[in-house]
């Protein structure tokens, strides 16, 4: 009930100024990173093998022109759910604070303000799990191999683990510094790691997913609140 609870009201929110502030934000992040990526794809292709290239029976082929047909945006789109686990967690982890505040004004008043976290210390969180996730999802290609027919279950399980420990985290962290947030996720890992297949499993959806980053920093806001209010 904690998990539905809490995404629920984080749902009910998406409206919120503050909220779509960061999701424009998170817009522009993704496009400015699938326009990179696909653009040094069409570079090396053309590196690879010219823009133009000639085949048995088919002819005369035109890499550039081809991949800049419809076709590209499927494409785009495809990479978008791959890119999304590694752009979601850097939105979350670089305007959590925005998203955590206007959660707790509306549904907690009354609390204490919380220091803002140092750029520099965001930064460096966000830059350490990237590596980490970015890590992780290559090592699961092989997993993806030997076990194709469970690939995306794979995805999501890999995923939820390390998006909830990453959003629960840093949601804990403004109320009760790293160790107090360690401790807690220990107690709760669990919930923890349901709520965040339940992020995970939208990420799979080109567009849904640009909604994930603030609808997991918002969840994960409540399930804190939750859990420590059992306490």
């Amino acid at each position: 009930m904690i998990i539905l609870n809490s995404f629920l009201l984080a749902l009910g929110q998406i409206g919120d100024t503050r909220f779509r502030k960061v999701l424009m934000l998170g817009v522009g992040l993704t496009f400015a990173l699938l326009v990179a990526v696909y653009a040094g794809f069409l570079w090396l292709i053309n590196a690879l093998v010219g823009p133009e290239v000639t085949l048995p029976v088919l002819g005369e082929v035109t890499w550039v022109g081809g991949l800049l047909s419809v076709s590209s945006l499927i494409f785009m789109m495809v990479l978008s759910v791959f890119l999304m686990v590694p752009v979601a967690s850097a939105i979350t982890s670089m305007f959590l604070d925005e998203v955590a505040q206007a959660v707790e004004d509306k549904h907690y008043p009354g609390l204490p303000p919380v220091a803002k976290v140092p750029f520099g210390d965001a930064l460096k969180d966000t830059v350490n799990f990237l590596g980490v996730l970015i890590t992780a999802n290559l090592l699961a290609f092989i997993l993806y191999a030997f076990l194709a027919p469970f690939a995306l279950f794979i995805f999501w399980g890999l995923n939820g683990f390390l998006l909830g420990r990453e959003y629960f985290t840093l949601a804990a962290m403004r109320r009760v510094g790293r160790e107090g947030a360690r401790k807690l996720r220990s107690q709760h890992m669990v919930t923890i790691w349901a709520a965040g297949i339940l992020m995970a499993v939208p990420l799979s959806v080109p567009l849904v997913n640009l909604l994930i980053p603030i609808l997991g920093a918002a969840t994960f806001t409540h399930i804190f609140h939750a859990v420590t209010a059992e306490r």
